[in-house]
């Protein structure tokens, strides 16, 4: 089922969300959910509190980023109570987005390589190391159930600039092609 995506200024994206367990109510169900509302929103990633649960759960497909003499390159994974380990290397830039906050895109600053440890779909832990486009991807959705978001990022002088498309984000007053909850409307 295509869910309808939160939209910047609901509060549950500024929670830090919550572990689960392999129990959680309809975790397989709510897991092919998530798929189907990241691509047909044409997303790369997709975290949980985006689609108003507060669970430390998000999806990437990464694999949209790589051009065909990449193949292999990108990741597809699904990832359960992630920790974050270790950021390490020289920040570089990347002009990133949201499916939460549309049409804005901003340049953010993140380390090129990460260690985390995660449990799969099938409740199996992994420690894994991840680099490049694939660590964004990661990283970016890593921040959505710590409750943070990527203009969290951004140079303060830049984000009160933005204060005005936000506020329209928060409202609905914004033509997007895919399902929102909005807070303010």
């Amino acid at each position: 089922m295509f869910l309808p995506i939160v939209a910047y200024g609901d509060p549950i994206l500024r929670k830090k969300a919550v572990e689960i367990d392999k129990d959680y109510p309809g975790l397989d169900k709510l897991i092919e959910d998530m798929w189907e509302t990241m691509e047909k929103s044409k997303g790369v990633g997709l975290a949980a509190p985006q689609i108003n649960k507060s669970i430390r759960l998000f999806v990437i497909d990464s694999t949209k980023m790589y051009d065909e003499e990449d193949e292999g390159k990108g990741v597809r994974e699904v990832f359960i109570n992630a920790q974050m380990l270790k950021e390490t290397g020289t920040e570089w830039k990347y002009e990133e987005g949201c499916l939460s906050i549309p049409n804005i895109r901003e340049d953010v600053h993140r380390k090129p390589t990460i260690r985390i440890s995660y449990l799969d779909r099938n409740f199996k832990k992994q420690e894994k190391e991840f680099d490049d486009m694939n660590a964004r991807v990661i990283q970016h959705e890593y921040d959505h159930i710590e409750g943070k978001l990527f203009i969290d990022h951004i140079k303060p002088l830049r984000r009160s600039l933005l204060k005005g498309k936000l506020e329209k984000i928060s409202k609905g007053d914004i033509d997007v092609n895919y399902r929102m909850k909005f807070p303010k409307k």
